[in-house]
């Protein structure tokens, strides 16, 4: 299983941009999105988080500037982001929960896109 991110690039504040980060490989189903973004010298964080049902959260600094979403039948999750800041600069993840059948069971392994580079400049 292979998460494909792409979408990002250097932008002015208050312009927007879209990620994408396609799923591809043998699987079952993907349960859990997320994106992650790692500022400059500091720990990753979690962003934003999707389910399979549709159901959403953000972290407090993108609530009502980021919307996270997805589509199943093209495996793919999408982070717009609208309203940008220079605080937003940061390597962007993508993260998925993948269920995959053996021969008598299920098992789910998350795995990690390779990262998109967002620039805010002010």
């Amino acid at each position: 299983v292979q998460l494909q991110a792409s979408g990002g690039g250097m932008v002015q504040a208050g312009r927007s941009l879209r990620l994408s980060c396609a799923a591809s490989g043998s699987f079952f189903s993907i349960s859990v999105m997320r994106w992650y973004r790692q500022p400059p010298g500091k720990q990753r964080e979690l962003v934003a988080t999707i389910t399979s049902d549709g159901s959403t959260n953000y972290a407090d600094s993108v609530k009502g500037r980021f919307t996270i979403s997805r589509d199943n039948a093209k495996n793919t999750e999408y982070l717009q982001m609208n309203n940008l800041e220079p605080e937003d600069t940061a390597v962007y993840y993508c993260n998925a929960d993948v269920t995959k059948v053996a021969v008598s069971s299920k098992r789910t392994f998350t795995y990690w896109g390779q990262g998109t580079l967002v620039t805010v400049s002010s």
